[in-house]
């Protein structure tokens, strides 16, 4: 099992960076798949980056594809997402997600372990 803590969540201008993190307890962080999910006041949750076991690969939703980096330091049991050029739009609590599946785990419904979400607004 493990368990996950998201942190740099917070409040930024249109056009800004945020670094989200998100750390795993546990020793066997390397082989689980990460990803983040957010989710929007009165929207659906939104499946939106994620990576493989070994950070090989990466999936991001179309809307921020060129502008948020997924990463991961299997040392330190983190993982990252990078934002920027930011947009009000990306405003919604992120969560971070863990799953035992190995592969492209491109999918929420994949993902069994979650965090409590970081509050990430932009403003116009």
């Amino acid at each position: 099992q493990v368990q996950l803590v998201e942190s740099g969540g917070g409040l930024v201008q249109a056009g800004g960076s945020l670094r989200l993190s998100c750390a795993a307890s546990g020793r066997t962080f390397s082989r689980y798949g990460m990803g983040w999910v957010r989710q929007a006041t009165g929207k659906v949750s939104e499946f939106v980056a994620a990576i493989t076991w070994t950070g090989a690969n990466t999936y991001y939703a179309d809307c921020v594809k060129s502008r948020f980096f997924i990463s991961r330091d299997n040392d330190k049991n983190t993982v990252y997402l990078q934002m920027n050029s930011m947009k009000p739009e990306d405003t919604a609590v992120y969560y971070c997600a863990a799953t035992q599946i190995e592969g492209r785990t491109w999918s929420a419904e994949l993902y069994n372990y979650w965090g409590q979400g970081t509050q990430v607004t932009v403003s116009s």
